[in-house]
């Protein structure tokens, strides 16, 4: 009788094989930026984490990799697909949240505001020197008392001549303080949501940072301050008059959410999964005992379970049938997940489990962060629970 072959044994850090549902364009970015974040993120991101501080000149080098408004088309932008453009968020954020923010904010809310709602001629001036990382970009909309609820929103646009005078402030504004320009949603006297294009250097705009966080401290947070801030007519976005404008820009942000957070829960299992196999208690590996098997299967369910949404919802939005609802679905799915495996890790990686030394406990501080912006778990859920029932649950 032949011997029975011994069945091939399975890639725990590919555990369903998804890597082959990729082309090869895809797998190549997706490496790319995997080296980079390798190389040149990893070694060092604990220390910029416990320090607060964003280098600088990881501006220029990400720009490089031409990843600002990677999935654009037009103005010399790369016009890549979603899915890459998803893969590229996944690694960022398998380096650190942080960096993935700096990233997401300057292509899917800055660049793309430009680039969905803005004139030609604002086009043509700030999309290739933003790509280029010669111009940083931020999003205004989120404020002290309107966050979840941007109806709400308190700032003040007030026609004078053939200017506007902008007047509040925005809260939460990751790239605020480098920003060369901000997209300033406002409220006009006649109710209209506006965007404008506020500038470095105008009178009466300021960019604090924001300290004290204990999340994506190697990100830079600012609040925006707007005191009687003159802004030409040529810096409004001309056609977008209501919160479609800004809700648009979100969801294309919340999309790169959806494949973050994998990246970070992936750096969570593997950092559990390899101590869990080096670490020995009572004459052998953690990995050997019951309970322990039980957590690394239950984390490798949710990183699998979420990199089939992230790359469904890919496939979807470049098939151009994506639906805010499913990126909601998706955002509250996959960071609640990513968070519960955080979790999980750190009790396998015990005491070293709260340290910088282990990536764990900043991707965990990172999530909680991502849990609550660009819409919390809570808001995300009545989205998806109206799309299901047709009533409105949020009044």
């Amino acid at each position: 009788m032949a011997a029975t072959a011994k069945p091939t044994a399975l890639d725990p850090r590919d555990f369903l094989a998804i890597d082959a549902l990729l082309d090869d364009e895809e797998r190549a970015i997706r490496d790319t930026v995997r080296a980079f974040v390798r190389d040149r993120v990893l070694p060092d991101v604990g220390d910029w984490f416990e320090r607060a501080v964003l280098p600088r000149e990881l501006v220029k080098e990400l720009a490089a990799l031409g990843l600002f408004g990677m999935h654009l088309e037009g103005y010399g932008l790369p016009g890549a697909s979603s899915v890459a453009y998803g893969l590229t968020c996944m690694e960022l954020e398998a380096g650190d949240a942080g960096i993935r923010s700096l990233v997401s904010v300057q292509g899917s809310l800055a660049m793309f505001a430009i680039w969905r709602w803005g004139t030609e001629e604002q086009k043509q001036r700030w999309l290739p020197r933003m790509h280029e990382g010669d111009a940083i970009g931020c999003f205004g909309l989120t404020e002290p008392d309107a966050g979840s609820d941007p109806g709400s929103m308190r700032t003040h646009a007030k026609r004078d001549g053939a200017d506007w005078i902008l007047n509040g402030s925005k809260m939460w504004i990751t790239n605020g303080s480098i920003a060369d320009v901000a997209v300033v949603w406002a409220r006009t006297d006649e109710g209209k949501i506006n965007g404008f294009l506020v500038e470095r250097g105008m009178h009466g705009f300021e960019a604090p940072e924001m300290h004290h966080k204990m999340s994506l401290r190697a990100s830079v947070t600012s609040e925006l301050v707007l005191h009687d801030v003159r802004v030409p007519e040529a810096n409004r976005f001309p056609e977008v008059t209501s919160l479609r404008g800004p809700l648009a820009c979100l969801s294309e942000a919340r999309y790169g959410i959806v494949w973050g957070s994998v990246g970070s829960g992936r750096a969570c299992f593997e950092s559990a999964l390899d101590y869990a196999k080096e670490r020995m208690v009572f004459g052998k590996p953690v990995a050997g005992y019951q309970l322990t098997q039980q957590k690394l299967a239950e984390m490798a369910l949710e990183i699998n379970r979420a990199s089939l949404v992230a790359l469904h919802l890919g496939r979807m939005k470049d098939e151009g049938t994506l639906r805010p609802e499913h990126v909601s679905m998706g955002k509250m799915g996959n960071v609640r997940g990513a968070l519960e495996v955080a979790r999980s890790a750190r009790t396998i990686l015990g005491g070293n489990g709260i340290t910088l030394e282990y990536p764990v406990i900043r991707h965990m501080n990172n999530l909680e962060s991502v849990l609550t912006y660009e819409g919390t778990h809570e808001v995300h859920t009545l989205v998806v629970g109206e799309a299901l029932t047709g009533e409105n649950a949020f009044r």
